[in-house]
């Protein structure tokens, strides 16, 4: 019979390792983008790939557009104070429109986090006033 302390450590690591399988569930915009089919995916469909939208446009004529954006770093992208200049963040956005609840266009897209700051690539030019 194993000895008090025996038990006590098995209890720990085994509740260590099944800790480590415990995360929240990850959201991959490229790959869930990928199952949803133009012509043939529906807006349960789409709900069900990737979830709600961030953000619902409502254009007119039974066509809405979704737009889904998701932001990833890595650990070291993510280290207080230094982790900024590690390099930057990646930004993937898919845009879905519908008509009557049927998908008409999927685009997916992915920049970096620096991409949008264009205009300070140009500091040697005079900025207008």
């Amino acid at each position: 019979m194993l000895s008090l302390n025996r038990w006590g450590l098995l209890i720990i690591t085994v509740a260590l390792l099944l800790g480590g399988c415990y995360g929240k569930p990850v959201r991959n915009l490229a790959s869930d983008a990928a199952l949803i089919k133009i012509g043939q995916s529906t807006s349960d469909d789409v709900l069900t790939f990737l979830g709600e939208p961030d953000a619902q446009e409502v254009i007119g004529n039974g066509v809405e557009r979704w737009l889904y954006r998701e932001d990833t770093a890595s650990r070291l992208e993510r280290a207080p104070i230094f982790g900024k200049y590690l390099g930057s963040p990646t930004v993937g956005r898919v845009i879905i429109t519908l008509k009557d609840n049927r998908v008409v266009e999927c685009d997916y897209s992915a920049q970096d986090d620096d991409d949008f700051r264009w205009e300070d690539d140009f500091s040697w030019q005079k900025k207008a006033q």
